[in-house]
């Protein structure tokens, strides 16, 4: 690449960023939200059909059992490049996503039917995705209308960077909360999703024991991420004392969100941002 080339990348790359405004950036890419991650990876795989897909027809390379760092890895870096990347870096994730997907799909054994190539699946990772990056605004950000409506509109590109046209996403939040209510309906979990899901939540895929160290703090947390709907669907215990102690870790991390240095508050979210197109760059796999 010539170094004109690389200045227009490197400007194209800010002038997508610049998308996202500060007050958001702030407030969507803190370390903090990390902590709605088991949730909403709970919500995505409420759905009968993305859960049993990710239980019975993940690809070795891809499992969180197997892989852990880099299904970790994998998923960030989607966040990253749908919010923040270039035209470019979201048809690299796009083909890559692809690639997968493709290997994924129900066979005559398969408890429920699955293909990760269905639109209407991928709408629904698409709005949990959208839920958590929502709620992290809410929670870090000044929850003003404008914003979320902001934010709205450029969480579609959770959508689009996989195989969902841009006239799939709901026109507008209204319209997503419709959406939402609808999909709900899909919601339930058999046996084999909930123990999935409750290992999931308990970090029992970490190896060297470390989950049984910080497992149940994680649960504790994802519980408390978790609306009702969802916990009832798990079987979640939560009482008052459980929602009194966890709204005074939220207002904790809400404090130290306010003050930290950039580079620190946005950590990892920056690191896997800068790791995603350095990969690009190379021609190596992010997904």
């Amino acid at each position: 690449m010539t170094s004109t080339s690389a200045a227009g990348a490197d400007s194209s790359d800010a002038r997508d960023e610049r998308e996202l405004s500060d007050t958001l950036r702030r407030s969507v890419l803190s370390g903090f939200s990390l902590a709605l991650g088991g949730a909403n990876v709970i919500m995505q795989l409420s759905n009968p059909a993305v859960g049993h897909g990710v239980i019975e027809g993940s690809i070795p390379s891809g499992s969180l059992y197997r892989h852990p760092l880099k299904r970790t890895r994998t998923t960030l870096s989607y966040v990253m490049i749908a919010l923040l990347g270039t035209e470019h870096e979201r048809d690299v994730m796009r083909r890559e996503v692809n690639v997968q997907h493709r290997q994924v799909r129900s066979s005559e054994h398969s408890a429920v039917a699955f293909n990760a190539f269905n639109p209407d699946l991928q709408l629904w990772v698409a709005a949990c995705m959208y839920r958590g990056v929502e709620e992290a605004a809410r929670l870090f950000g000044p929850g003003d209308e404008s914003l979320l409506d902001e934010l709205y509109a450029h969480s579609a590109h959770f959508a689009t960077t996989l195989q969902v046209s841009a006239s799939r996403w709901p026109k507008d939040r209204a319209s997503f909360e419709n959406y939402w209510h609808h999909a709900l309906r899909d919601v339930t979990l058999d046996d084999e999703t909930r123990r999935y899901l409750y290992a999931l939540a308990s970090l029992d895929f970490l190896p060297l024991g470390v989950g049984r160290v910080f497992g149940p703090v994680h649960r504790f947390i994802t519980t408390g991420f978790l609306a009702p709907f969802f916990r009832d669907a798990l079987g979640l215990p939560w009482s008052p004392a459980h929602q009194r102690l966890f709204d005074a870790l939220v207002r904790l991390e809400v404090r130290l969100n306010a003050v930290a240095p950039r580079v620190l508050r946005e950590f990892p979210w920056n690191f896997y941002l800068w790791e995603a197109r350095r990969r690009i760059r190379r021609g190596r796999a992010i997904v």
